[in-house]
């Protein structure tokens, strides 16, 4: 239970509305100018992929993650570039202009700072709009929606109508000075964008920034974005000069697999428009206690119980004496079952002891009855894995015509799991 308590609006407030009101005036379509807006370049690539291509002009973007994993790194470094061209505020609730000074320098390096970024550091939201009026920029950075107040509510910073009043006023903002506007917003226990919902509802697009804070690599995932494609994903390293972007995240994923080991397979998943094959690791290993573990890190629990459960019933793997320790390397979290196959050819290899083949990447759902089921977007895939070098695919057999498989890769298909077994795992081991 949250106590909200409900606020009149000011009184300036409302006659803003009105005046609003009485100058909008419903449009023919046709008359409408239909021309695709240009999109503001962004320097940082990876993160002009998740934002659908650049920085739509007055749009709101809201990026959420856990504390410490980089957020507001990832800013104060598009800040600085984009800087180069065009003015920018970034307004910090958090952190000193000092401690923001000496970080922007450590990213930079060398480099000369620039004459158009401007820091401030202030949580009233009526002085920080004075302060976007009197200079104008085209970029506005708040980090964080949840330390800016309004001194017309008397509740606290980061309460729900605190939030979504001071978001509201920053959307209005961007919609009718053109001015793009960047949120940093705190997440829950649970992983999600604390305040209200309607947070998420106001903005144009949602960006979650994930990793393991223990690992060097971050995701930056879309979750909502209304001038771009939804589920793209951005790949950084955080290194000591900032994030650096990993322009082909597959190789590194790949870059300290042990060839031939049992237990490793590999798979495609498809983390937007981008293929990206990430080593799957399994482990089983006689139980201690009554009831056998079930340790996912990286996948669905429920996924793991699903497949383990169907090599015991439909392959015959003895499981009910073992743990099952499941691993994706990177700190990758897969939610699509393509990497279903993968993930039951890894832990049939480390039972058996024996290795999946090193050059085969495998990918396919796994169904109830044991069999394989075809997924979307396999041409990609596939691309991707003979590109990186892998001769060999096990894939679900197709049962309707589509476009012909791509060139540079044996295909092996396989109707069920246990055949896409057969076709997995060393046999002379």
């Amino acid at each position: 239970m949250v106590e909200e308590i409900v606020e009149k609006a000011a009184p300036a407030r409302d006659a803003a509305r009105s005046t609003a009101g009485r100058r909008s005036r419903p449009r023919r379509l046709k008359e409408i100018s239909g021309e695709i807006e240009e999109r503001m370049p962004v320097p940082l690539e990876e993160f002009a992929r998740v934002l659908g291509g650049g920085i739509v002009p007055g749009s709101v973007v809201l990026i959420g993650g856990d504390p410490g994993i980089g957020k507001s790194t990832l800013l104060l470094q598009t800040a600085l570039a984009m800087a180069r061209q065009r003015t920018v505020l970034y307004v910090s609730g958090e952190e000193s202009e000092k401690q923001i000074k000496m970080r922007a320098v450590r990213l930079l390096r060398e480099q000369e700072l620039p004459d158009a970024l401007f820091l401030v550091t202030e949580t009233n939201l009526d002085v920080i709009l004075q302060q976007v009026e009197e200079i104008g920029p085209e970029l506005l950075i708040v980090d964080s929606i949840q330390t800016t107040y309004l001194p017309d509510l008397t509740s606290s910073a980061g309460s729900v109508s605190q939030v979504r009043e001071a978001a509201s006023r920053l959307r209005e903002l961007a919609k009718t000075s053109g001015i793009t506007v960047f949120l940093i917003g705190h997440v829950t226990k649970e992983g999600v964008i604390a305040g209200p919902r309607v947070l998420e509802h106001i903005v144009d697009a949602v960006l979650y920034l994930e990793g393991d804070r223990f690992q060097s690599y971050r995701l930056l995932r879309t979750v909502k974005n209304r001038y771009g494609a939804t589920s793209e994903v951005g790949v950084f390293e955080m290194r000591d000069s900032g994030l650096e972007e990993v322009a082909n995240p597959s190789e590194v994923f790949l870059a300290e697999r042990m060839v031939n080991a049992p237990g490793s397979a590999i798979a495609v998943t498809m983390e937007g428009t981008r293929p990206l094959l990430v080593e799957i690791q399994g482990l089983t290993s006689p139980t201690s206690f009554g009831n056998p573990r079930r340790t996912p890190n990286g996948v669905d629990f429920n996924r793991l119980l699903l497949i383990t459960a169907v090599l015991t019933r439909r392959v015959g793997v003895r499981l009910s004496d073992q743990d099952v320790f499941v691993n994706v390397i990177g700190g990758l979290k897969i939610g699509e079952p393509a990497a279903d196959l993968a993930i039951a050819a890894a832990i049939a290899s480390s039972v058996r002891d024996v290795p999946v083949r090193a050059d085969a990447v495998l990918i396919g759902e796994v169904g109830l009855s044991g069999e394989l089921r075809m997924v979307g977007q396999m041409t990609p895939r596939l691309r991707e894995a003979a590109r990186l070098g892998f001769k060999r695919a096990i894939v679900p057999r197709r049962l309707r015509k589509s476009e012909p498989w791509p060139a540079g890769i044996e295909i092996v298909e396989a109707r069920s799991l246990r055949e896409a077994l057969k076709h997995a795992l060393v046999q002379n081991a």
